[in-house]
């Protein structure tokens, strides 16, 4: 199977920058294996002295000094160089029967006097997927750090591994960024002998997750945070997947092909335009929330079997769109928007694929049933209410707490979310921004604090039809084509953090698929829950030529 950090590190610049960094074999519970320096020098004795570095509860498994190594260009491609750094590994035993694995990487010199936390996907396990933002983070001379979130040995995409285990859980789901940081701050300034001035988080998905979790509970950790698509309700967010899975798989015939897919974006994609909430010649929805479409138009009714949708094939495009519901067919949870249906990678065709026989993140279930779980017999009405009761309590927080305190004390926070993508509910961070907004007395005061940019035609994190090169951190798009707070989501927030440069918007770029370094189009996101509108003239590929604008007053957010 693959793993996580293939699926997800797909793009030529993040893949040589990790290929750069990490060798062929992987050390059981560090991580990757690196070359090391071998002369000795002042920054090899400090990084070396790490080793003997006593704090509570943690073990140095190692730190040695990883030397710099120049760019090249290769018949793989471009390979980013990095500067040398000092690799340290460490352990933190979060209870008897529980740790947490971090690495941090310090560079040798040049150090900007910030500490960079990076946050982890899937079930985590590894410190693999926080790397491309620890790449990002060491280019821009940041001491930078991730967590494998105490879970190993887990997997990103399996967590069957932690059956029995809820001290583990408590790390995934709370824990784990906290001791990370903690962690990676005191090594930090035992490296250097100062600490960080500034301390910024980057993550996306579970690495959301965890952004969200140091801003609500531990708002003293960080002065900026950037996360991407973050799963808030962890047991719904399973569910969703578990409950697409089901539809696609529990009568036979219902399972939607790579080119009923195809078939049913092309689709949902013409509705929508027709609304008004798209542009012809667009390969995406502007708008999708605003959008109505039902798949039974496609429905067949004599047409061959390519060009139209069995009744099946219809009830499950409308299970994927509606999200769970109970048997009175009320919503539970929220569903996947029109526009998201390509068989892209973590699209639609993810949804209806067993991975071991299992549905896709279905080891979350066998925590509540055990390791015999049959996804089968799973009723929506009668066994959520036993998963919510043994975990919402434990990986659930994010869907509770503040931010007034991180708010008090000056913190930035950035939410950004693709509105086509579909392993977490774009309209969940909606309802996370409304829900804050209200505790804080409304939207104009949480502006100043947090703001969220809805990216359309964006699949999760990353990826997908619609302009997604925004963000250096992140490995699966292409990085922006030029790195600053206009076209880079990380560096707004650090423009904002530092300087009180509020982001009026960020110019996301699609690049060409026949030529990586060709700009096809750029579309400005906007703060919600403002909208990007094409201005009427000139070219529909030219940011420019749209503005950001209120949204209509008939809009209506998420209330689940």
């Amino acid at each position: 199977m693959t793993s996580f950090a293939e699926t997800m590190m797909t793009q030529r610049e993040t893949l040589g920058a990790i290929a750069a960094l990490m060798m062929a074999t992987m050390a059981p519970t560090e991580g990757a294996a690196f070359v090391h320096a071998a002369a000795p020098d002042a920054p090899a004795a400090r990084c070396s002295a790490l080793g003997a570095l006593r704090l509570p509860d943690t073990r140095i498994v190692s730190a040695t000094i990883v030397p710099a190594k120049t760019a090249e260009t290769n018949v793989g491609g471009a390979t980013p160089g990095y500067r040398s750094f000092c690799r340290v590994v460490a352990r933190v035993q979060s209870a008897p029967d529980s740790d947490v694995g971090v690495e941090i990487w310090l560079p040798v010199e040049g150090w900007a006097g910030v500490f960079h936390g990076n946050g982890s996907g899937g079930f985590g396990g590894t410190f693999v997927t926080g790397y491309s933002g620890m790449v990002d983070g060491l280019r821009r001379g940041f001491a930078t750090a991730t967590t494998d979130t105490g879970t190993a040995p887990a997997s990103p995409l399996e967590g069957e591994a932690l059956i029995g285990q809820p001290r583990k859980w408590r790390d995934w789901g709370r824990l784990s960024a906290h001791v990370m940081t903690t962690t990676g701050k005191a090594i930090t300034k035992a490296f250097y002998g100062r600490d960080a001035k500034r301390s910024y988080y980057t993550g996306c998905s579970t690495g959301g997750q965890q952004g969200l979790i140091e801003s609500l509970y531990y708002p003293a950790d960080y002065d900026g945070i950037l996360v991407g698509a973050p799963v808030i309700n962890r047991t719904w967010g399973h569910a969703a997947v578990l409950w697409d899975y089901a539809a696609a798989h529990r009568t036979p015939g219902s399972r939607l092909s790579d080119a009923k897919l195809k078939l049913l974006n092309r689709a949902a994609i013409a509705t929508c335009w027709r609304q008004g909430h798209g542009l012809a010649g667009d390969r995406f929805i502007s708008d999708p929330m605003s959008c109505k479409f039902d798949p039974a138009v496609l429905q067949c009714t004599g047409a061959g079997p390519d060009s139209c949708l069995t009744a099946g094939e219809v009830a499950t495009a409308r299970a994927f769109y509606s999200g769970p519901t109970n048997r009175d067919g009320k919503a539970s949870y929220f569903g996947w928007l029109p526009g998201s249906e390509m068989p892209d990678t973590f699209g639609w065709s993810f949804l209806q694929t067993p991975i071991d026989d299992q549905p896709p993140f279905g080891g979350l279930f066998k925590w509540v049933f055990g390791a015999d779980w049959d996804w089968k017999t799973f009723d929506f009405d009668r066994d959520m209410a036993a998963v919510e009761a043994r975990l919402d309590p434990i990986v659930n927080d994010a869907t509770r707490g503040s931010l007034d305190a991180f708010a008090a004390r000056g913190g930035k926070l950035i939410i950004y979310h693709g509105l086509a993508d579909t392993l977490v509910a774009p309209a969940q961070s909606v309802a996370f921004y409304e829900r804050h907004a209200a505790q804080l007395g409304g939207a104009d005061k949480l502006v100043d604090h947090a703001r969220l940019f809805l990216a359309p035609g964006m699949m999760h994190c990353g990826g997908g039809a619609g302009p997604d090169a925004f963000n250096a951190t992140l490995g699966i798009p292409p990085r922006p084509p030029v790195d600053d707070q206009q076209h880079d989501i990380f560096s707004a927030l650090i423009a904002w953090t530092d300087r009180g440069e509020a982001p009026g918007r960020i110019i996301a770029t699609k690049f060409s698929s026949a030529d990586a370094s060709e700009v096809e189009m750029q579309r400005p996101i906007c703060p919600y829950p403002q909208k990007a509108v094409y201005r009427g003239t000139g070219s529909t590929r030219a940011a420019a030529n749209f503005i950001c604008t209120p949204p209509s007053p008939d809009r209506n957010g998420p209330d689940r």
